[in-house]
């Protein structure tokens, strides 16, 4: 299965949750926020939302500033 994540594209050789997908890409779910085919996914419900072949992924960091 193939999805993008920010314009990069990944190869999973099976379904997996936003929650596994992120510590397999290795990033720290802390101060993110995650879309998916342009649908924001509540942080709640990363660990049942199954990532599907095709999916456009946007990880999107909280920034500190002025």
């Amino acid at each position: 299965m193939e999805i993008t994540v920010n314009q990069q594209n990944y190869q999973f050789n099976n379904p997996c949750s936003v929650e596994q997908m992120l510590s397999v890409i290795n990033v720290q779910a802390k101060g993110i926020a995650v879309a998916i085919n342009q649908t924001i996914i509540s942080k709640s419900a990363w660990a049942e939302h199954e990532l599907k072949h095709g999916d456009q992924v946007i990880l999107i960091k909280a920034t500190q500033g002025g």
